[in-house]
């Protein structure tokens, strides 16, 4: 088969890795890739947002089968136009990644299912948001969200009125996240631990993943503004089999049901981010796409043909491949750039590679590098995810942590408690 990635990041150079060892595959390509896919596929300079382009490159190379790693491209739409053209793709159209391209839709989407989430009031504009805080609906702390997609960085925990009020004032007056992301929906603060239960979905039936947990505030402590993802562990310390069963039954089946019927069948990723509470477990965010870093976490663990499993999915038969994994436990921690997820500088050299890599366990993700003058350097927020797999979660994060402290470039900042014992809270 010749598959074609899309994507750059961390989670896409781990999907290659993954796709790059079955035996079905004859051609790997990744579009735009990065330094570290390009081990295992051919990069091809398409941006993924470039949906017009990444068709004609699909057709021209007869690609047998597109895999969508971000979630931009899907909110584009770039699944409807691929199957307008006839080509295969793996994820969901447009109108369904809408539960991740809207917050709004997917808050409401809840509510009228009864889909268990922390209560919410939409706000459209500044005056409407400033009623509901002085209203007192939810008190503090609580939660503001800034509508449609914003890198996983346009959640704001409010711990009082005056970081509520200078939130609103960043995103609907200030327009931090663009025109379209300016209304909010403002939430209650829910407290518990926080699990991310991911599955593929045929449109009707489901395959759920090993469970992981992501680590999303910048700072040791969960303290610090929310990034993209610091680290992650698989599988969650803190999802038991009983728990397991429940969220299925009452929150991902739900989801793909209701999906269907309002005409929006679910073919792909859902990622269901959820706050285990105390009433049981709800929902903070659905995405529609492969975690990242959940995914680096959760593949170092799969035994069994990945790509097989992918096409059972676009067949509408995802039941059909049986899944394998390892008992074993896998860790991932981020590299990013000093300042991430704020202001940051790329460029920097990076060093230690080779003798990270040797730890025996570690697998390293590219995620924000490029190649200057046969100098690898760094090249976005999130540079480098060091993930390693053992029999229990305190020597894999030893693993990953050793190998953390071979590499070097400046301004190098980490997590030190991936996979430790975590506050509680949203």
């Amino acid at each position: 088969m010749r598959v074609l990635i899309i994507g750059s990041g961390g989670r896409e150079h781990a999907l290659a890795w993954k796709i790059s060892q079955s035996p079905l595959l004859k051609k790997l390509f990744c579009a735009p890739g990065n330094p570290g896919t390009a081990q295992v596929a051919e990069n091809v300079p398409i941006a993924d947002t470039d949906i017009p382009g990444l068709a004609e490159f699909a057709v021209r190379e007869k690609i047998d089968l597109t895999v969508v790693g971000p979630e931009r491209p899907l909110t584009m739409g770039i699944v409807d136009e691929f199957e307008s053209q006839g080509l295969r793709i793996f994820g969901p159209s447009k109108k369904a990644a809408e539960l991740e391209g809207s917050k709004i839709f997917a808050k409401q989407f809840m509510e009228r299912h009864r889909i268990p989430t922390a209560r919410f009031k939409v706000a459209e504009t500044e005056d409407q948001a400033e009623k509901i805080l002085n209203a007192g609906v939810f008190g503090f702390p609580l939660v503001i969200k800034a509508e449609g997609l914003a890198a996983g960085k346009g959640v704001f925990i409010c711990p009082n009125m005056k970081k509520a009020e200078e939130t609103i004032q960043a995103i609907m007056v200030k327009r931090q996240f663009g025109e379209e992301n300016s209304r909010v929906v403002i939430e209650e603060f829910l407290t518990g631990r926080e699990a991310s239960f991911i599955v593929i979905s045929d449109g009707t039936q489901v395959q759920p993943l090993v469970t992981a947990m992501d680590h999303k505030a910048a700072w040791d402590g969960d303290k610090g503004p929310n990034t993209g993802g610091m680290g992650a562990v698989s599988p969650s310390p803190f999802i038991t089999k009983e728990l397991f069963m429940q969220v299925a039954s009452s929150i991902i089946f739900p989801t793909v049901t209701r999906m269907l019927e309002e005409g929006r069948r679910f073919r792909g990723v859902l990622y269901a981010g959820l706050m285990l509470t105390d009433q049981g477990p709800k929902v903070l965010e659905f995405n529609c796409r492969f975690g990242d870093p959940e995914t680096q976490a959760q593949l170092l663990r799969m035994e069994s043909d990945f790509l097989e499993l992918l096409l059972a999915a676009v067949f509408e038969n995802v039941l059909s491949r049986k899944v394998r994994w390892s008992a074993s436990v896998a860790g991932c921690v981020v590299l990013a750039s000093g300042g991430y997820p704020l202001c940051y500088e790329t460029g920097k050299p990076i060093s230690g590679l080779d003798n990270a890599e040797s730890v025996p366990g570690v697998q390293i993700f590219h995620a924000g590098t490029k190649v200057e003058n046969r100098t690898l350097k760094t090249n976005g927020g999130r540079v480098l995810n060091v993930c390693a797999i053992d029999a229990d979660l305190p020597a894999a994060m030893d693993k990953a942590y050793r190998a953390v402290s071979a590499i070097h470039f400046e301004a190098m900042h980490y997590r030190r408690d991936i996979g430790c014992e975590r506050e509680e809270g949203e």
